[in-house]
């Protein structure tokens, strides 16, 4: 099981993903068999190349996360509150997000899942 300073790490490597605009990054942090339901309700991204489209696609809006607090994290669990500014439909928008990570036992994201939904966005100001 990973370690409470490694998921954190993984937290704030996805973090300086965004910040870097790199796919690849973000690609590296999760397991091959990995999914990412990013809403949740939407239909999960499975495997490497399914998640490295949608972090591509996902990283050309000019997405910045800001976290909001601290990773928690449990057992092979981490949650973390961020902000995400980016641009949609020529509008600056952000919107507020609880992520949460659940690792594999070789410390890669194995599961993925984004909490938000149409009440969570606004205009950045």
């Amino acid at each position: 099981m990973p370690t409470p300073d490694q998921m954190i790490a993984a937290v704030h490597g996805y973090v300086e993903a965004f910040d870097k605009a790199d796919p690849e990054l973000a690609v590296a942090l999760f397991a091959a068999d990995a999914t990412v339901e990013d809403p949740v309700g939407t239909p999960p991204k499975v495997g490497t190349e399914a998640i490295r489209e949608f972090y591509t696609m996902s990283m050309q809006t000019g997405a910045k996360l800001h976290l909001d607090g601290p990773v928690r994290v449990g057992e092979d669990y981490a949650a973390f509150s961020f902000q995400v500014r980016l641009t949609m439909d020529g509008k600056t928008m952000t919107v507020d997000v609880i992520d949460i990570f659940r690792f594999n036992a070789d410390g890669k994201v194995a599961k993925m899942e984004a909490y938000f939904g149409p009440t969570n966005f606004g205009a950045a100001e």
